[in-house]
């Protein structure tokens, strides 16, 4: 879902680049009030895990395979805010050393992936959590990877790539099913860490 440069026009990653910069400053001033001092060395180890994870890929369909994106998970353990600030370091190492993702395009890779997929994956989980936590994860963590799609299609379309009519199913179909990788991922990461972190510096 990375996206290249020379697909989006100008003007919309320039507006989904000022989105993207306003609320991962406001992100980090949240996080600095928020976040216990114990967690910080934690936002290091996620990005870490978040950056690894995401080099392992699983089939979809033939010829198609999907990997984790990890906005939501972060989400869950550190909290959305701290979650996009991960989220757009790893896109940015991602696209300035690995040339997964385009530069003049990293504006709108963070805003789909860093802030779309985290605040709107967060915000299913929070509604859903005191109901049946399992659930709340799993659709969360699937809606994680939808969302974005949504986006990502919407912003080609913007930019006269493709109509959305035709670009809008392609896109989010095949990742309605890479969401369900995620959903499973998600959760068994969520599971281990509430089994072996009873006690841990962070909430999940």
């Amino acid at each position: 879902m990375h996206i290249a440069d020379g697909i989006l026009s100008v003007p919309t990653c320039a507006v989904t680049g000022a989105i993207s910069a306003g609320v991962l400053a406001y992100s980090i001033k949240k996080s600095k009030a928020n976040l216990e001092e114990k967690q910080v060395p934690f936002l290091g180890v996620t990005a870490a895990f978040i950056f690894a994870a995401q080099m392992i890929n699983f089939p979809v369909l033939p010829g198609t395979s999907g990997h984790l994106i990890g906005a939501v998970l972060t989400a869950i353990v550190l909290g959305p805010w701290a979650a996009s600030i991960i989220m757009a370091t790893v896109l940015s190492i991602q696209a300035l050393f690995f040339g997964d993702g385009g530069i003049i395009a990293l504006g709108a890779n963070i805003f789909n992936l860093a802030v779309i997929s985290a605040f709107c994956g967060y915000f299913v989980y929070s509604k859903l959590k005191n109901h049946n936590e399992k659930t709340a994860v799993a659709l969360a963590a699937w809606l994680g990877v939808v969302a974005p799609s949504i986006a990502a299609s919407i912003e080609i379309a913007l930019s006269g790539i493709l109509p959305l009519a035709q670009i809008l199913p392609a896109v989010t179909g095949i990742h309605m099913v890479i969401g369900i990788g995620e959903a499973v991922i998600t959760l068994m990461v969520v599971g281990y860490l509430k089994k072996v972190k009873k006690e841990a510096a962070f909430d999940v």
